[in-house]
């Protein structure tokens, strides 16, 4: 059964995720922050990280990053709902731009479960 960390700050995000992979034969671990994230990262192996872009603390770029220093071919979904600006762009148009992050998978928030399901095919058909 493949296992998923799933990070985002908000609680119901968190759930929801969390409800939708499982009863999908996904095993998910949640956390609330960068730091439990990486704690449980180094605890134990994952096959895939769906990632929130904005958290407190250390955002999600950061943590993309950390993840990909201890486990390079890692597949990541990055996710994300904050629109920059009045643009009605959000980060995750820019994301692909980073340097390191052009195999990232980008889901917009809000989603439903079959388009996070489909963002974890992708993933992990992208890492293979």
């Amino acid at each position: 059964m493949p296992r998923i960390l799933i990070v985002d700050d908000q609680a119901h995000v968190r759930a929801a995720v969390t409800v939708a992979l499982q009863v999908n034969g996904f095993e998910a671990v949640a956390t609330e922050d960068g730091v439990s994230a990486i704690r449980e990262f180094e605890a134990r192996r994952f096959d895939l990280a769906i990632v929130d872009l904005y958290m407190p603390k250390i955002d999600g770029v950061k943590i993309i990053k950390a993840l990909r220093e201890r486990s390079a071919n890692l597949p990541i979904i990055a996710m994300s709902g904050v629109l920059l600006n009045e643009s009605g762009h959000t980060a995750l148009e820019f994301l692909p731009k980073v340097p390191g992050m052009s195999e990232i998978v980008c889901l917009q928030k809000p989603f439903r479960p079959p388009e996070l399901l489909k963002a974890v095919q992708v993933a992990f058909a992208a890492a293979a």
